[in-house]
């Protein structure tokens, strides 16, 4: 993973964080979130795109409760590893949970919401590492 960290709102002190290689990171979000029949999984690779952080987890879920439960396993399954979010919005909604690991974002999405925020087209230059297709059918 990157040596970027940030404080609490961006700033302040840097937050302490275990050194995880970014590819074992994204197998086990992967993996958490497909253990709860996350839906259309994506892995975005935003490296030299994007100054906020390195990559994007998108996946929808089917109820807003479902939504919340794969928000909650995945916080869970990564605790073990010391891996642990710098911010989390969304989460008693249900409907867009985003999970800011500040090397990695994950967006657990209500389907409805998916569609009409497309970040898969928003990020189209973006290599996709993991997943099924874009919005448009192309693999990135």
């Amino acid at each position: 993973m990157t040596s970027r960290s940030r404080g609490a709102g961006g700033g302040g002190r840097p937050v302490k964080r275990p050194v995880v290689h970014a590819q074992a990171a994204l197998q086990l979000v992967t993996e958490a979130l497909l253990d709860r029949k996350a839906v259309d999984p994506l892995v975005l690779d935003l490296r030299g795109l994007s100054a906020a952080t390195d990559y994007f987890v998108i996946v929808s879920g089917t109820s807003d409760a479902h939504v919340r439960g794969m928000a909650d396993h995945l916080m869970t399954a990564l605790a073990p590893h010391g891996i642990a979010p710098h911010h989390v919005e969304g989460l008693a909604q249900g409907r867009w949970v985003l999970l800011d690991y500040v090397d990695f974002v994950v967006h657990v999405f209500h389907p409805e919401l998916r569609e009409f925020y497309q970040l898969e087209r928003l990020w189209g230059d973006a290599p996709v590492l993991a997943g099924g297709t874009r919005d448009d059918g192309s693999k990135g």
